[in-house]
Formats: structure tokens, sequence, C-alpha cells
């Protein structure tokens, strides 16, 4: 049984479904996920994405505004503080640094950035963390706000080993989405090669990001069977067993309160 530790369900291509939610949620159970942990991207839309889950148990919440758009509204701690604090709410983030195609002056995204790290070691609940083109100022500014007190998720890694080394030194663990997959990412293969079996997560970051052989289609929860079934063949393992570890690695996580 898989867990998809990172997805956005609020924003899941609907139509092969005829627009049910439910029916979706189905097919992914069906396909063997038994949990899935959707991640929150801005304050404005985290009413109705709470809304939508709410009914359905083996979704978990996360409480959040992503990095990259600068006209999504900061919020305060207590604002994420007041929000996760919810039975289903398991972590803080989506939250980091994106400095891909990103101009000017970030400063914000590093101001909201420490927020979340604030907000994190406030709840005692673990980050989520997005971080793109933007290496030592993550590092730096996890190391300055003593994130290591929470750890939490290095998400849809494609880093190096070095930047995993030095996230793992501060309690995160390190999770592979359907990028693994790709015929491009040999560096990336080679980190899911050497990441510690007990710091391994996996992911669809749905609906982006859909692996091979579903490149280029939306994505959905289930399709986090291959992204488990290439990981097994990189670390000689059946992918039942990387869905075992993979799931016990995101319960010590995210359901350690």
């Amino acid at each position: 049984m898989f867990v998809d530790s990172h997805c956005h369900l609020d924003r899941v291509d609907l139509a092969p479904y005829e627009g049910d939610f439910s029916r979706m949620l189905a097919a992914n159970r069906e396909a063997g996920v038994e949990r899935m942990l959707c991640v929150a991207i801005d304050l404005e839309s985290y009413p109705a994405m709470r809304e939508l889950v709410a009914p359905y148990d083996e979704v978990l919440v996360s409480v959040g505004v992503h990095p990259c758009d600068h006209d999504r509204r900061t919020p305060t701690v207590e604002e994420l503080v007041a929000l996760a604090d919810d039975p289903r709410n398991v972590a803080i983030g989506e939250t980091g640094l994106d400095y891909f195609r990103a101009e000017g002056d970030l400063e914000w995204q590093r101001e909201r950035f420490r927020i979340h790290i604030r907000a994190a070691r406030e709840t005692g609940k673990p980050l989520i963390i997005h971080t793109r083109e933007a290496r030592e100022d993550t590092l730096r500014i996890l190391e300055e706000e003593n994130a290591a007190e929470v750890g939490g998720v290095m998400h849809c890694f494609t880093e190096t080993w070095e930047m995993a080394e030095a996230a793992m030194a501060m309690g995160f663990y390190i999770s592979f989405s359907g990028i693994v997959t790709f015929k491009n990412a040999e560096a990336l293969r080679e980190v899911a090669r050497r990441v510690p079996l007990d710091r391994l997560l996996i992911e669809t970051d749905s609906p982006y990001l859909a692996p091979v052989p579903h490149r280029g289609k939306p994505n959905e929860p289930r399709y986090v069977a291959q992204v488990a079934e290439t990981i097994a063949g990189l670390r000689g393992l059946d992918t039942a067993e990387v869905a075992r570890l993979s799931s016990a690695n995101f319960d010590r996580l995210f359901l350690r309160h």
C-alpha cells in the first residue's frame, strides 16, 4: 500500500471522473494508495481545499504559502499556527525558496520562508520544503532559523547529493517525485540510490510532473506506484518493499504528534 506524501488534490483533473472528487479518490484507493497529504500553496484557496477533503479520513493536509508567487499574501506566524491547530493538519508548507525565473530583490521570499519555519517551531510540526536554484540560501536559512528542531521533507527533490546530505543532517527526509523516472534524470537517480532507506519518501506532486509512462498528462496519486517502482529498481528492492518503507517513514515524520 502506498502513501503519496505530496499532492494537490484540489487541482487534480476530475474530467475522467465526470467531475466527481469521490470517484477520483476511490480510483486511487483501488490502486493501493491508502493515504495522501494534500499540500496547501496559499491561504486564499485553503478553506475550500480543507472543505473538499474533509469527508475523507485518508487525506491529511498542510498549511502554507508557496514561495513562487509574489502576489500571494504572506501569512503571519500567528495565522499559520492557528490554521495548523487542526487534527488533520500534519505540516507547515509548502514553503521555501525558488529563484528559477525570479528577478529583482527576493528578500520577500526569504522572509516568507522564515515565517513558516518559525510557525513550524511554534507548532512542533514538520516543514515541507520547496527549493529550486536556491541551494545555499535554503540551507542557510534553515540553519539560521533552527529548523532542525522540527525537521521535515525536501519535497520533489532535484538537487545534489551534497544538499541531500546537508538537509538530512538537519533532520529532513528526501522525497522523490515522477521526475526520477524521466530519461534525463540520471543525476537524480544517483541521489535516489544513495539516500538511506529510512529517510526516503515518494510523492506525485499531482496534478504536476506525471511519471513515465504518463509524462505530459495530468498526474494523480495512483501514479506514485511508478515512482516506487523506479526507486525499487535502483535499489534492488521489490516495489512493495519501497511502498512499505516509504509509508513507515511518512508515519514517523508526519504522524509523530
